[in-house]
């Protein structure tokens, strides 16, 4: 059986703009592999709630599980969550749990909520909430749609609350050859190799390092067994370029 497939839609003007740089959607790639969900298309949108929405319904088709990040904090431009209500036909209001959720978390700061911070209590009707250890407003899950927020240590942190709730496949490895020549010179061999054995995943990476040229070549799969036959395969090749 085939693993579980995944997208994250990364949303922000920030991100398109170059203003901030983009580091969430390499934490979960990471992760994914890590359990076995396979990381298929990362998307990133603007803050508008007709491309959000668009995106949406096009990415929970066609995959297991969908990411968001971004959009769900407590300013004008924060639209992730009406954009989700609306994907799925659903209401969204501030809920009981999310906002003592809320409430909970800046009382021990000393704090009590304002009408603003409580847009990050309003979620879709029918969602099932996603902890954050951080900041204390929720992320959550509506269908297959996993809503994250966009600062990276707090979606670190409801990614690692949602993962052990996400049923899993097998974990993809990886092992690494180094060659210290160009890609030309590994090329046909490579090509070879990438017949010989399709179920395990290839990829040529150069580099350089002064006046070397090389390349690292990457294997992934499921099989250890395989990936091994693979490493072998690829010394014999290194071999016999020397």
């Amino acid at each position: 059986m085939s693993n579980p497939t995944a997208a994250i839609l990364v949303i922000g003007d920030e991100i398109l703009s170059g203003r901030t740089r983009e580091a969430n959607a390499y934490h979960l790639a990471s992760e994914l592999t890590r359990v076995g969900i396979d990381l298929a298309e990362v998307r990133v949108v603007p803050d508008d709630h007709d491309v959000i929405v668009e995106a949406l319904g096009a990415l929970r088709e066609r995959y297991t599980h969908v990411f968001t990040s971004g959009g769900i904090g407590p300013t004008h431009d924060d639209i992730t969550a009406d954009a989700v209500a609306a994907a799925f036909g659903v209401g969204i209001d501030v809920r009981a749990d999310a906002r003592a959720l809320l409430e909970e978390a800046l009382a021990r700061r000393g704090a009590t909520p304002t009408a603003d911070q409580l847009r990050m209590a309003r979620i879709p009707d029918g969602a099932s909430l996603i902890v954050n250890g951080v900041s204390g407003a929720p992320g959550f899950t509506i269908g297959n749609v996993h809503v994250l927020a966009g600062v990276p240590s707090i979606f670190v942190a409801m990614l690692e609350a949602l993962l052990p709730t996400l049923a899993a496949g097998v974990p993809v490895r990886s092992r690494e050859v180094r060659f210290e020549v160009g890609e030309g010179r590994v090329a046909t061999g490579l090509r070879q190799l990438v017949e010989e054995m399709p179920e395990v995943g290839f990829g040529s990476y150069p580099f350089s390092e002064g006046q070397l040229r090389g390349t690292n070549i990457v294997v992934r799969g499921t099989d250890e067994a395989r990936l091994e036959d693979a490493v072998l395969r690829l010394e014999e090749l290194r071999a016999s370029l020397r």
